[in-house]
């Protein structure tokens, strides 16, 4: 059985599957994250959709590089959360499937990718009291706990 986390599904609400991958992406005593400005601003680990045919590592390279502008290396699942949540960007009602990782930043490449993203370091503390979601927030506790 997958954790949920967040607000109890609606019974009247139809919802749309999602699944995403999102990555704890520690170096050197911080952690990278992106910060949507829009219609945020709100403190994410880095990750997103994984699209219809696409496998969840390119993925998750991908929507890395799109949200903070670095690539990553050696990716290892940690496990997985399901949050139900309305997504006004695409007027969707979705059952989120998130799968974790934890993964190594390796380089800048440049900026972010997608308008409307800005790749910031935190320390472990700070990021685990800022990260918009609770199921980000205990991913990333249970990781630096285990550290």
């Amino acid at each position: 059985m997958i954790r949920r986390f967040g607000e109890v599904p609606q019974r009247n609400q139809k919802y749309r599957q999602r699944p995403g991958v999102y990555a704890i992406l520690p170096l050197g005593g911080q952690v990278l994250l992106t910060c949507q400005l829009d219609p945020g601003p709100d403190i994410q680990l880095p990750g997103g959709g994984v699209d219809h045919g696409e496998s969840p590592l390119p993925a998750l390279h991908r929507e890395v590089f799109e949200e903070t502008g670095w690539s990553i290396a050696r990716p290892r699942k940690l496990g997985a959360f399901r949050r139900y949540t309305f997504m006004p960007e695409y007027e969707l009602w979705a059952e989120k499937l998130c799968h974790i990782y934890v993964a190594r930043p390796i380089r800048r490449l440049g900026p972010p990718a997608e308008q409307g993203h800005q790749a910031i370091w935190m320390s472990a503390d700070e990021a685990i009291a800022r990260l918009g979601n609770p199921g980000d927030r205990s991913f990333t506790q249970g990781f630096f706990d285990r550290r």
